[in-house]
């Protein structure tokens, strides 16, 4: 059955943050000894009024050291569930509001964040006006994204026991970093692209189990069996479960009005 993105974003994340919590933890394992979190951090303009729009958890803010003072924190999501967490993030303004409609008036903010937000929307190109228009002349926006062969690994266990729908949903506006780039590119100039180099080196079946479980709900036992055989076939032939990443940080500049 298909499903809009927006649609799949509220069953995944309206009322709850766990599935989001179990994806985050899948990515411990990346190889890159700088997380991901951490990298993108060093590459975001943290001065000035700065808005996440789709913060989810607020795990960016957890992890990124913030400067003391210069650094005005807006976090917007649609889901009440997130906005709770992210209520727990000190200093932060926090609203509930829709990607598509942010209710802040023109040329407010220095920076925008949309960290792995955009392929949840049914019209990606309302939300990027809308960035783009929040923006003060100058200031940047950030935009992270997945390429088409990301956690491809992944997506692959889903067929194999039964579960096509593992992977669907995240990719059906087209909004990858393949497609992005030239998207944003419509609406902000100086449209520049940087891939984060990570993989991830899986060493046990729960860690995929969990993520499988978060995508799609609990497995059966057999459903279970199937992954567990697949996942313990690839450690021990390879020493690890190893999965593909394939995530970008694209930047761009509004320019003056």
């Amino acid at each position: 059955m298909t499903t809009t993105p927006s649609a799949r974003a509220v069953s995944q994340y309206a009322t709850t943050t766990g599935n989001l919590s179990a994806r985050i933890a899948l990515h411990a394992y990346g190889t890159n000894p700088q997380d991901w979190f951490s990298w993108l951090g060093a590459r975001l303009p943290l001065a000035g009024d700065v808005l996440e729009v789709g913060a989810g958890t607020g795990e960016l803010w957890r992890r990124v050291d913030r400067p003391a003072s210069g650094l005005r924190l807006t976090l917007t999501d649609f889901s009440p569930a997130m906005c709770a967490r992210l209520r727990e993030v000190p200093g932060a303004r926090v609203q509930r509001c829709d990607a598509a409609r942010l209710p802040y008036a023109d040329a407010v903010f220095d920076a925008v964040i949309a960290n792995h937000m955009l392929y949840h929307l049914d019209d990606p190109d309302a939300a990027l006006r809308e960035f783009a228009r929040v923006l003060r002349p100058g200031g940047r926006l950030a935009v992270a994204l997945n390429g088409r062969d990301h956690l491809a690994e992944l997506d692959t266990l889903g067929p194999a026991v039964g579960r096509t729908d593992v992977a669907a949903g995240f990719h059906q506006d087209g909004t990858t970093a393949e497609e992005a780039p030239a998207r944003i590119a419509t609406h902000l100039g100086d449209v520049t692209v940087e891939r984060y180099p990570d993989e991830l080196a899986v060493p046990t079946v729960e860690p995929v189990l969990a993520y499988l479980a978060s995508m799609v709900g609990p497995l059966t036992a057999a459903q279970e069996s199937a992954v567990r055989d697949q996942v313990r076939a690839r450690i021990e032939a390879e020493g690890a479960f190893r999965v593909r990443k394939h995530t970008v940080l694209i930047s761009a500049t509004r320019g003056p009005r």
